[in-house]
């Protein structure tokens, strides 16, 4: 297959924290390797954001980035077509990340959902930082330095896409201007008569300042709204709320991707942090143990009871890898108390252990020669900072920075 045509790029990472389980391959690589023929990809290792819950001991960060980048190849991620590439290879992040600090409000990265939520999911560390705070105006510009069209991310991280778009907007409001843009868009304001003039001007602020998109809704309704304006105005003025004519940063799309909850061997999210993992490269045999021992539905205390697949985690994982015959057949079964939970776990292990025995082998030559995946990745990195540069040679151009 070939790749995809440019400019239809999509860019996703992941943080390094060693061998990738089945919830990491359903929930994310999965979808890359479909994506990867579609679009023109850029996956990358985010080991810089893996220091912003782990940076007091990073001593096997490289360790976990070859694993990594090994479970990739294993699951399919082909590097002849999409880029893969190590965040901290590309020093151009940090610099974007750097001037993007410059214009961002701190109130735009303290509402972002997951700021608090983690900081209370993790007490047991030390979350006050700069890094912690900032670690979503990183992943902007890491989004943001090749000009991604699309990010695809489950519904949960949504908002890490809408404020690198509200981020790119600012940029390039205060960088990317037309000439008199700025004397323009201030007399097409005078147009709007009245009391509109002193609300557009009062809103157009809460927006710049404090990020309230509910104000930036409202000023886009009083321009739409007004009849007295030209259309040259009317654009010019929500340019002027919400960027320019000239878009230096591209705003990304969100790529909606369905990302399947992968239960675990307790029945909870598939998770290291609870040790109740299946790895995508473990071995058949253990893979096999611990399907056989998987918590099933608690109302089945005996052989005899009657159960319901909806409450059943193994019914979950039948979804995942089992047909309509077969889920068919297991929910029946289950409900009915026609088959015993060890005979409804059957045809599941068989189907686990075949995906992850052919991972297991696509995996073996890069695994024994690690030197193929150093070298697949530093022509990835390569071909990443050829990207990165260009944007960031029109960022630092747009913000006079250029020397000589």
């Amino acid at each position: 297959m070939s790749a995809a045509p440019l400019g239809k790029r999509v860019l996703s990472g992941m943080r390094p924290t060693g061998q990738l389980h089945l919830g990491n391959y359903h929930g994310a690589l999965r979808n890359w390797v479909e994506l990867q023929y579609q679009y023109e990809c850029f996956f990358f290792v985010a080991d810089w954001h893996a220091l912003t819950t782990g940076y007091d001991d990073t001593s096997q960060l490289p360790h976990h980035t070859l694993e990594m980048l090994i479970d990739w190849l294993a699951a399919g991620l082909n590097p002849g077509v999409a880029t893969l590439f190590v965040q901290s290879a590309v020093p151009e992040h940090a610099e974007l990340h750097l001037l993007l600090s410059m214009i961002t409000p701190l109130g735009w990265l303290e509402r972002v959902p997951s700021y608090k939520d983690q900081q209370e999911q993790l007490k047991d560390k030390d979350l006050a930082t700069y890094g912690f705070l900032g670690y979503p105006l990183l992943q902007s510009a890491d989004i943001l330095l090749y000009r991604a069209a699309f990010v695809p991310v489950g519904e949960d991280q949504v908002a890490h896409v809408e404020i690198t778009r509200e981020i790119a907007r600012r940029f390039n409001h205060l960088y990317g201007q037309e000439p008199d843009f700025e004397l323009k868009a201030e007399a097409a304001i005078k147009q709007l008569g009245g009391r509109n003039i002193t609300l557009y001007r009062q809103l157009r602020k809460q927006f710049q300042e404090a990020g309230d998109a509910s104000a930036l809704e409202r000023a886009r309704t009083l321009v739409e709204g007004n009849t007295r304006i030209t259309v040259a105005d009317h654009d010019r003025l929500l340019g002027y709320l919400e960027g320019t004519s000239v878009s230096i940063l591209a705003e990304p799309q969100v790529l909606l991707t369905a990302t399947p909850k992968v239960p675990g061997l307790d029945g909870r999210k598939m998770s290291k942090s609870y040790g109740n993992t299946i790895g995508m490269r473990e071995d058949p045999d253990s893979v096999a143990r611990k399907l056989k021992t998987m918590q099933t539905d608690p109302a089945r205390v005996r052989r005899t009871d009657p159960g319901d697949p909806e409450k059943c985690p193994v019914f979950a994982l039948h979804r995942i890898y089992s047909d309509q015959a077969t889920q068919e057949w297991a929910a029946a079964g289950c409900r009915s108390a026609g088959i015993g939970c060890l005979q409804c776990k059957e045809p599941l292990i068989e189907k686990v252990v075949t995906e992850i025995t052919a991972m297991r082998e696509r995996a073996r030559e890069f695994y024994e020669n690690p030197e193929l995946v150093t070298n697949l990745v530093a022509e990835g990195c390569q071909k990443a900072r050829e990207a990165a540069r260009e944007t960031l040679g029109e960022v630092r151009r747009a913000m006079h920075l250029q020397v000589g």
